[in-house]
């Protein structure tokens, strides 16, 4: 690892919801600044209006509506540039896109998961929840049913993409999809797993703040 003096790092959070394909571009513009070193490391905070995104290895059988199925519930469909196979986001959920230059860090893609992970789970555990991974897949669980997913991406060993961690979203969109084509594993949210609902900025503060410590920012 380097030192923190090359870690340079802002937190942007958007007030409402960004559609997913206008929050794409603004990946790739930040990407770059980032990967040249003319803007500082960025981590987004945000949620989506609702959509179903196709990673590189999604099988179209994990979507269990037409096109058309999808568009009359309000749902979009696009492909993206992340790894894994189909997810859901909608709002409620919370939305993290790390842009990080992994020079400053490791150049380790497992590292980054791994740590990802390690953010989540710390945070599950400031409302009592026991955080756990599952060996062979990325994300993390909660008495076997999956609350966050991650799906990421790196060029010029700088990230792209992020998590999804499900505060409170409409739990029924799940099931119109077999999540990351998983399909012996539920999904669940923080409004299933206790009995009070944080707030979605309660969250988004409570994950800058273990995201800070374990990127040692």
């Amino acid at each position: 690892m380097t030192g923190s003096t090359e870690r340079n790092f802002i937190v942007i959070r958007e007030p409402k919801p960004v559609p997913y394909e206008v929050m794409f571009a603004r990946q790739m513009e930040r990407h770059q600044a980032v990967a040249d070193g003319t803007e500082p490391n960025t981590l987004f905070l945000l949620e989506h209006p609702p959509v179903v995104t196709l990673g590189k290895d999604t099988d179209e059988a994990n979507l269990l509506l037409s096109r058309a199925g999808f568009e009359e519930h309000g749902i979009e469909v696009l492909e993206t540039s992340r790894g894994g196979d189909v997810t859901y986001h909608g709002p409620g959920q919370l939305i993290a896109y790390p842009i990080l230059n992994l020079n400053h860090w490791k150049l380790s893609v497992g590292w980054y998961l791994r740590t990802l992970e390690a953010v989540l789970i710390d945070l599950l555990a400031d409302y009592g929840l026991h955080g756990e991974r599952v060996e062979g897949l990325t994300g993390v669980w909660v008495k076997g049913a999956k609350v966050a997913a991650i799906g990421i991406g790196l060029r010029k060993w700088t990230t792209i993409h992020g998590i999804a961690l499900n505060i409170q979203p409409d739990m029924k969109h799940f099931g119109y999809i077999v999540p990351c084509g998983i399909t012996d594993k539920p999904v669940t949210s923080l409004a299933q797993l206790l009995d009070e609902v944080p707030s979605f900025d309660e969250v988004s503060q409570r994950f800058e703040e273990h995201f800070c410590t374990h990127f040692e920012l």
